[in-house]
């Protein structure tokens, strides 16, 4: 439809309505609003019918989407704005439900002591608090240290001492959970974030090393060979015929 307010009668897309869904276009759109104007509702789900098919190829995609029809509808009530009246085999969305808005995140604001052990340990520090058999206590405490030294270690590149770990362990614990100083706990390195790429690359870089040295030694000694070979019987050859062409030049 040309605008003849708008210099050259041309329709521009600033002043068309807004697409409602973009992934269909706009001739789809155009469709759906003929098909809102229809007098009656036996032309309406005639003419849907064919716009949902419509809809479903253009967008091949959604075919693997779980209820592939029900989406299709759900986009043409979208499209028409809600004003669509048609027998849909599915029930009509409403608009509150399409743009409801999720309620926003609770971050919790919890002030942890020990801010390089975090909030899980202060959590297992009270549920080994709360047990009561010694002997599956002391495996918990146990635990508990060992994850602390591993959490520690996670965050601080440099070891630490046995002894530093306990005497948290016992301040975080308000002195109810105590290990005895004989007992050593689990060995942990610091290993960088990209230590897998490292090993990756020395690996890679050992393959191409292998690879040249193969092609070097291997491929290129036999090539090499073969290249002399080759070439000099081809050399040896190419001169002896020179030769014969010279002589039966003399010849002549």
């Amino acid at each position: 439809m040309a605008l003849t307010n708008l210099p050259g009668g041309f329709d521009y897309n600033s002043t068309r309505n807004k697409l409602l869904l973009t992934e269909y276009g706009r001739n789809v759109q155009n469709m759906v609003k003929y098909i809102v104007a229809l007098p009656t509702k036996d032309e309406r789900n005639k003419y849907a019918q064919v716009v949902i098919d419509l809809m479903g190829f253009l967008n091949p995609h959604l075919r693997d989407v779980a209820d592939f029809k029900h989406k299709l509808w759900d986009h043409l009530h979208m499209i028409s704005d809600f004003q669509l009246d048609v027998d849909s085999p599915y029930p009509k969305p409403s608009p509150e439900a399409i743009h409801m808005k999720p309620e926003p995140l609770k971050y919790p604001h919890q002030r942890i002591k020990y801010k390089h052990y975090g909030k899980t340990i202060e959590m297992m520090i009270e549920k080994a608090k709360s047990i009561e058999e010694p002997d599956r206590r002391r495996h918990m405490v146990q635990a508990v240290a060992n994850f602390m030294k591993m959490a520690y270690v996670q965050w601080n590149k440099d070891s630490v001492a046995d002894e530093t770990i306990l005497a948290d362990l016992y301040a975080m614990s308000n002195g109810e959970l105590r290990i005895e100083e004989n007992i050593n706990l689990n060995k942990v390195e610091f290993r960088p974030a990209n230590f897998g790429t490292q090993n990756n690359n020395n690996n890679r870089g050992g393959r191409t090393n292998n690879n040249q040295n193969s092609r070097g030694g291997s491929g290129g000694g036999a090539g090499g060979g073969r290249t002399n070979n080759n070439n000099n019987p081809r050399n040896n050859n190419n001169q002896n015929n020179r030769g014969r062409t010279n002589g039966g030049a003399k010849k002549y």
